[in-house]
C-alpha cells in the first residue's frame, strides 16, 4: 500500500458508471435469461478499457475496473455460489418506512435495475464452485490497467454485506451463516490478492446495516452485531498482509435524510479490529462531514491509512476543488499526517446495474474536482507546487 509522499493520492471507492448495453446485459443474466456470454465479455472488455482510461485522465492514482463485471458490488456472489435460491425479505430501511414517499421517486427513477431488495437467500451449506469468473476479472482489468496507475485495488464484499442481503434460511445462527461465508469468500479474497491488487472489502454493514437488517435493535445489540461482522471479515482475509486490505464503510449509498443512522462514535472502534491497512469511510455526507474528531478521540491508529470521502456521491453538485482541499486538510489535521491521508469519494457511483444516482458526465467532473483539490491541499501541506 502506497502512501502519499509528496502529494495527496486521489482513490475512490470502486463502482463507476456503465454504458446502457452492458448494463442491460448484467441485468439480464442476474434475472436467469440466456444471454450471448461473447457480447457479454466483448462488452466487459470494452467497457474496463474506457473506464481504466477515464480514471486515468481524471487523475485518479489508485484505479480498479470500476466494477464494469459485475451487476452488484455484492449481488453477484450467488452467481458464483451454490446454496442460495428463492428470494429474501429483506426488511425496508427505516429512511423509507419513516418517509415512503421516496419510495415511488425511487421507483420512477430506476424503472429497471438489479436485485438489491429481493435477492435470494441461503438455502444450503455455501460452497465457492469456480475462481474463473474473478480470474477473468483481474486478468481483463491487469490488461487493460498496466502502467495507468501508481497502485490498483479490487473490491469484494464483506460477509457481512452478503449475509444481510442475501438473507439466512439454512444455518442455526446469524454467527454460523457469517462464518460460512467467511470461508468460502475466502477463495475470492486470496484471489485478488495474488493477482497483485490491494483488496478492498466493501462492508457497508458495519453502519448501514442498522437502519435496515438491525433497526429493531438497540445500539448496544447492533454493537455487538458489528464486532461479529469484523471477525468474520478477519477470517476470510487471514493470511493476507492487512497492508494489502483496505476496508470501505458507508452508511447507505442513497439519497435520503440518513436521520437514523448510527453516529460514527458508536462504532469506530470496532471498525478499527478489522486486519487492514487503511480505512475507507463516509466523510462528505451531510450527516456525517461533522464526524471528524472521533478519529482524535477513539484513536485513529498510527499504522494505519485513513481514506476519506471528500466528494459526495449521490447528487449531480460538483464539489469546487477548494472545498475538496479544506476536507482533505481536516482529515490531515485530525490524524496529524500527511502522508496517510488518501483523498477518496464516500461510495461508489454504480453501486448496482441501473441505479445511478450521478449522471456518468457529471461522475468525471466529480472526480476532475477530487484530483484538483488534492492538488491545491498537497501544495498547503507542502509548502509547494504540484506538478
Amino acid at each position: 500500500m502506497i502512501f502519499s509522499k509528496d502529494r495527496i493520492l486521489a482513490t475512490h471507492v470502486g463502482s463507476l458508471p456503465r454504458n446502457e448495453v452492458l448494463t442491460e446485459l448484467l441485468i439480464r443474466q442476474e434475472s436467469g435469461e440466456t444471454i450471448d456470454l461473447k457480447q457479454l465479455a466483448a462488452e466487459k472488455d470494452k467497457a474496463v478499457a474506457d473506464i481504466v482510461a477515464r480514471q486515468k485522465a481524471a487523475g485518479i492514482d489508485i484505479g480498479n475496473d470500476g466494477e464494469q463485471q459485475r451487476v452488484g458490488f455484492q449481488t453477484y456472489v450467488p452467481q458464483r455460489m451454490s446454496g442460495f435460491a428463492g428470494e429474501s425479505k429483506r426488511p425496508m430501511g427505516r429512511d423509507l418506512v419513516e418517509f415512503p414517499e421516496l419510495i415511488e421517486v425511487q421507483k420512477r427513477r430506476f424503472p429497471r435495475r438489479g436485485k438489491g431488495q429481493n435477492a435470494p437467500e441461503a438455502q444450503a451449506e455455501l460452497k465457492y464452485l469456480d475462481l474463473g469468473p474473478v480470474k477473468e476479472d483481474i486478468a481483463r482489468f491487469k490488461k487493460a490497467a498496466q502502467g495507468q496507475f501508481a497502485e490498483t485495488f479490487m473490491t469484494a464484499p464483506s460477509p457481512g454485506i452478503i449475509a444481510t442481503t442475501m438473507l439466512n434460511a439454512y444455518y442455526d445462527s446469524y454467527g454460523s451463516y457469517l462464518a460460512a461465508i467467511a470461508r468460502e469468500m475466502a477463495n475470492e479474497y486470496k484471489a485478488i490478492h495474488d493477482g497483485g491488487s490491494l483488496l478492498q472489502i466493501d462492508a457497508p454493514d458495519l453502519a448501514m446495516a442498522r437502519v435496515i437488517n438491525f433497526q429493531d435493535k438497540s445500539d448496544t445489540e447492533f454493537q455487538k452485531i458489528c464486532e461479529m461482522q469484523v471477525d468474520a471479515i478477519n477470517r476470510g482475509i487471514a493470511g493476507i498482509p492487512r497492508d494489502r486490505v483496505r476496508l470501505h464503510v458507508c452508511w447507505g449509498n442513497w439519497e435520503g435524510p440518513h436521520l437514523f443512522d448510527i453516529s460514527l462514535s458508536k462504532v469506530l472502534a470496532i471498525f478499527l479490529k478489522a486486519n487492514v491497512g487503511a480505512l475507507s469511510i463516509e466523510f462528505a455526507n451531510p450527516r456525517h462531514a461533522h464526524e471528524y474528531p472521533t478519529l482524535g478521540h477513539v484513536g485513529f491508529p498510527k499504522d494505519m491509512l485513513l481514506i476519506p470521502g471528500v466528494i459526495e456521491t449521490t447528487s449531480n453538485f460538483v464539489e469546487h476543488p477548494e472545498l475538496v482541499a479544506r476536507r482533505i486538510e481536516e482529515a490531515v489535521a485530525t490524524i496529524g499526517d500527511r502522508e496517510r491521508v488518501i483523498a477518496s469519494t464516500d461510495c461508489g457511483f454504480g453501486t448496482f446495474a441501473g441505479r445511478e444516482w450521478v449522471i456518468a458526465p457529471v461522475v468525471w467532473k466529480k472526480l476532475e474536482a477530487l484530483r484538483q483539490g488534492a492538488d491545491i491541499a498537497s501544495q498547503r501541506l507542502w509548502g509547494k507546487k504540484v506538478a
